[in-house]
């Protein structure tokens, strides 16, 4: 499985912007992968910082790069 980091540097080439970790913990559990549990996480039912809809297909780009999905 790929890193956050792989994630964002994958998309930053392909499509020239920065995703933030959180919106890949979102794309994760869409996908139904498994994230790790963030440990500033406030609420684990609440997601503050959900993925814009225009985000997801990009991430989900990315993970199938990977051979994540």
């Amino acid at each position: 499985m790929a890193t956050c980091r792989q994630v964002q540097d994958y998309v930053k080439k392909t499509h020239g912007y920065t995703v933030k970790t959180c919106w890949i913990a979102h794309v994760k559990e869409i996908c139904g992968l498994k994230p790790r549990k963030a440990w500033n996480r406030k609420d684990p039912k609440i997601r503050e910082n959900p993925c814009p809809p225009a985000k997801i297909e990009p991430i989900k780009q990315a993970f199938r790069h990977f051979g994540m999905i």
